[in-house]
């Protein structure tokens, strides 16, 4: 699965759409990611073509399972580097941000050993 980090972040989007709100639109993710409706447009056009989502005739978007998997990764990534994070002092928005930029590039040793450290605690 090699993807740019930039469709991870709109597949990860999707999937926090779906969960919060059981649906997800283009507007929403642009809300979400903080990013214009014609980028959204553009970066479902590619995610669709690669076989990672569908749209509805509504429009509403779906993810496959090709796109759910990268989707979870990188969502459950978010959620355990921010609650490392948070523990070790650093306050929940940071966190979040932080853990943002860390999900991508995280190797998979690393990311094994902060899940163990989580745990412990």
């Amino acid at each position: 699965m090699n993807i740019h980090e930039s469709a991870e972040d709109y597949l990860e989007q999707i999937l926090m759409q779906l969960e919060q709100k059981g649906h997800a639109r283009s507007t929403d993710i642009a809300i979400g990611l903080n990013v214009t409706k014609p980028s959204v447009s553009v970066a479902m056009k590619k995610l669709r073509e690669n076989g990672y989502i569908t749209m509805g005739a509504d429009n509403m978007i779906s993810l496959t399972d090709k796109g759910y998997a990268i989707a979870r990764r990188i969502y459950d990534r978010h959620i355990a580097l921010t609650k490392y994070l948070v523990q070790l002092g650093v306050p929940e928005k940071i966190a979040r941000e932080d853990a943002c930029k860390i999900e991508h590039d995280l190797s998979e040793e690393s990311f094994a050993a902060i899940c163990s450290q989580i745990k412990k605690d």
